[in-house]
């Protein structure tokens, strides 16, 4: 699930909606039903599951939880779009989709929401054929997705948008297992070494000061030690530690944190990883990256699934919290910072096209 940015083009153009959805999502969805929720007469949420799983014995279940999560963020209406490569021209999933469309409309009556449309896709992709999934003889096709505002507006964010889903859950998989499981020992280790030692002022201070020289180290594309990256993960666990790394996010060197939790993301073994992971997610939300956000939340939640941060952002995402509501959360890290003694780079005016 995702928030949109904003844009201009107009949501009663179904080919300029389709094509605007790899934008939102960061991706161009394959086998999915998509649903569009409308805030007044705006793109709100953008909620995506997989076809299969919807077309499954338990489609009630998963229309309920979609409707569900819908309704956090009171919209006044929604869209859906079911993008189907292997059913879309075929006459007999007609009544599949069909069968779909009303099931999907009375999860959404159930909690007030009205589906105003459902339209049926091959593929996303300019020139492709949609057609309404209730038989209401509407049809066209599919505008450029990559000529689309949102697309545009994408670009101008630094986001890139991958071909497939799977693309961008590469982005945070681990890339060497082995080395993963050697930092597993590792990181116990220095636990045990820092079992003893407090956590004061001295030490939270100490352990910033070393995450914001390997975040510098990591943007020059240095890989932090394993005696580093064991520090780090200790580090990381001190949720005073984490609350001052937030602010990160909101200055001058937001990239060079974000450079940092994504290398971490990719190496630390759970339950460490969702520190990492949860860091990320905070960057890339704040800057209006909420593809990125959302799949790093989902793993960080896989890892830990106690994690407050974690779960407290998702539920923001969910809804549809804006990038500068999520910014104000990093602010609390400068006084945190202050009152340790650890000088954070100046805060930025927020600014989605500042990448």
């Amino acid at each position: 699930m995702t928030t949109s940015p904003d844009s201009d083009f107009h949501l009663n153009r179904p080919g300029a909606l389709i094509a605007a959805l790899p934008a939102v999502l960061g991706f161009v969805p394959e086998q999915s039903l998509i649903l569009v929720t409308l805030d007044r007469g705006e793109l709100g949420c953008v909620m995506r599951a997989d076809l299969a799983a919807v077309l499954g014995p338990d489609l009630e279940g998963e229309l309920a939880h979609l409707a569900e999560v819908a309704t956090r963020g009171a919209p006044d209406a929604a869209i859906a779009v079911i993008v189907d490569e292997l059913g879309a021209g075929c006459r007999m999933c007609n009544d599949d989709h069909r069968f779909l469309a009303d099931a999907l409309t009375d999860a959404l009556d159930g909690q007030g929401i009205e589906l105003r449309d459902i339209h049926v896709v091959e593929r996303i992709a300019a020139g492709a054929r949609w057609h309404c999934a209730d038989g209401c003889g509407r049809g066209g096709t599919v505008e450029d997705p990559s000529s689309s505002p949102v697309a545009a507006a994408a670009v101008l964010d630094g986001r890139r948008l991958y071909r497939r889903r799977s693309e961008l859950q590469d982005v945070i998989a681990i890339s060497d297992a082995d080395h993963t499981a050697a930092l597993e020992v590792a990181i116990v280790e220095a636990m045990a070494s820092r079992a003893g030692r407090p956590r004061d002022d001295a030490a939270t201070r100490e352990d910033v000061e070393a995450a914001m020289v390997a975040a510098s180290a990591a943007a020059r594309g240095e890989r932090p030690s394993d005696a580093d990256a064991a520090r780090l993960a200790c580090a990381l666990r001190n949720p005073h530690v984490r609350d001052v790394l937030y602010a990160l996010a909101v200055g001058s060197k937001a990239a060079q944190g974000e450079s940092l939790w994504s290398t971490l993301a990719r190496s630390l073994p759970s339950p460490w990883r969702a520190d990492a992971l949860v860091l990320l997610a905070f960057s890339a939300y704040a800057r209006g990256d909420g593809p990125l956000a959302g799949i790093s939340l989902d793993a960080a939640i896989d890892c830990d699934p106690t994690h407050e941060m974690a779960r407290m952002l998702d539920e923001a995402l969910q809804r549809g919290m804006r990038p500068e509501q999520i910014r104000e959360l990093g602010l609390s890290g400068f006084r945190v910072a202050a009152r340790i003694g650890v000088s954070l780079p100046p805060r930025q005016p927020f600014d989605r096209r500042a990448g």
